[in-house]
């Protein structure tokens, strides 16, 4: 690789809840990877925006609210419409298997459930930019 991954992180909607975030974000980071950060309360066409600005590898939302049918699709569709085929939606949060299931469904990458070890999700995004991306 010529430069390191470059992963956006981002709460959507109302969830105030960020601490998983930054704490995903910090062992990204530990792990190599550029992280840019975007706070609370962003909207999917801002993540997406933010994300065709820092020209990121992968796009990791934390989601504790129950949005994710709404959040994820939407951020797809928004990714689809400005040609990120080749980056990859993953994230995370208190999302039921059977949801996760559909969102695997429509594309979007692995999702991880709190208390999984944060260097599981380091080696899931380093391996599918690895596969994914030409860096």
């Amino acid at each position: 690789m010529n430069r390191p991954i470059r992963v956006l992180v981002a709460k959507c909607g109302l969830d105030g809840h960020d601490r998983g975030a930054k704490v995903i974000a910090l062992s990204l980071r530990d792990a190599g990877m550029e992280v840019i950060y975007t706070g609370l309360r962003q909207q999917p066409d801002m993540v997406v925006h933010t994300a065709l600005q820092e020209d990121v590898d992968a796009i990791g939302l934390s989601i504790l609210s129950g949005a994710h049918m709404t959040i994820f699709p939407r951020i797809m569709q928004l990714m689809k419409e400005n040609g990120m085929d080749d980056v990859l939606l993953t994230g995370g949060g208190i999302i039921p298997q059977e949801d996760m299931e559909k969102l695997y469904g429509m594309g979007v990458g692995k999702l991880f459930p709190p208390g999984t070890p944060t260097h599981e999700i380091a080696d899931y995004i380093r391996d599918w930019v690895t596969r994914h991306r030409d860096l």
